[in-house]
């Protein structure tokens, strides 16, 4: 069908026309502001039978001007066709009737139910992609309120997402100031701060050797808290930088 007024749709799937298209359509002769503000006279109810927008232009002299256009649902554009009471307007009329028929047909209607069920799998796409860091945070923080290793944490950030190992973890903490990193018996302990923090715990385990004498064992582990910390902190490093 030949396009006699150019037609577009709105988010909500109305068919909606330019009132200054369908001015110029109908060749009438009122300036369109004037002749546009007695149709309203007829009933028509802004934001819900049209809508007003600022549009721009550029004149030959190259001058910026602005004017108002409106975009207006089909039912109101078939009802100004039809109060003109003009050759024009009878056309305008069975135009917007025709497309009207098309809009409604049961191929339009699939096509359009297709097109909204596309826009939405975007739009939970984006919104997977959006929540995904709150998502695998929310994971991570469902970590074990038991203390565990630091090995046994290497594996918690390995399984949500962190590539590392106890070695290279181990490596990392002391980096990063959470172990002491000086060699001696404190290597590998934690430092002041971490500890402050509550994020580790030191085990100490008496071990008696088979000569009869005494010693002590510290075991460092990470705790509940400690669990949650570490794995947000890296998880989120890792974001920061991919």
């Amino acid at each position: 069908m030949n396009e006699l007024i150019t037609t577009a749709h709105n988010d909500q799937g109305e068919i909606i026309i330019s009132g200054r298209e369908l001015h110029e359509f109908l060749e009438v002769k009122t300036p369109y502001k004037q002749w546009f503000e007695r149709m309203t006279e007829y009933g028509f109810e802004g934001s819900v039978d049209f809508i007003a927008l600022t549009q721009k232009s550029v004149t030959a002299q190259g001058n910026s001007i602005s004017f108002t256009d409106h975009h207006i649902k089909l039912d109101m554009a078939k009802e100004i066709a039809m109060l003109q009471r003009t050759e024009k307007g009878k056309q305008a009329r069975q135009y917007f009737l025709q497309i009207e028929k098309m809009w409604n047909s049961p191929e339009m209607v699939m096509k359009r139910a297709l097109e909204y069920a596309d826009r939405k799998v975007i739009e939970l796409k984006q919104k997977i992609e959006t929540d995904k860091p709150k998502v695998i945070f929310a994971d991570a923080v469902s970590a074990s309120t038991t203390s565990i290793l630091i090995g046994d944490l290497a594996k918690l950030l390995k399984q949500n997402g962190y590539d590392t190992g106890q070695k290279r973890l181990f490596e990392e903490l002391r980096e990063k100031g959470f172990l002491i990193k000086r060699k001696g018996a404190e290597y590998n302990s934690p430092t002041q701060r971490a500890m402050e923090m509550g994020l580790f715990e030191v085990k100490e385990t008496a071990v008696t050797h088979s000569d009869g004498h005494v010693t002590i064992s510290k075991t460092t582990k990470v705790t509940g808290k400690g669990q949650q910390y570490f794995i947000n902190k890296f998880l989120k490093e890792e974001l920061v930088t991919t």
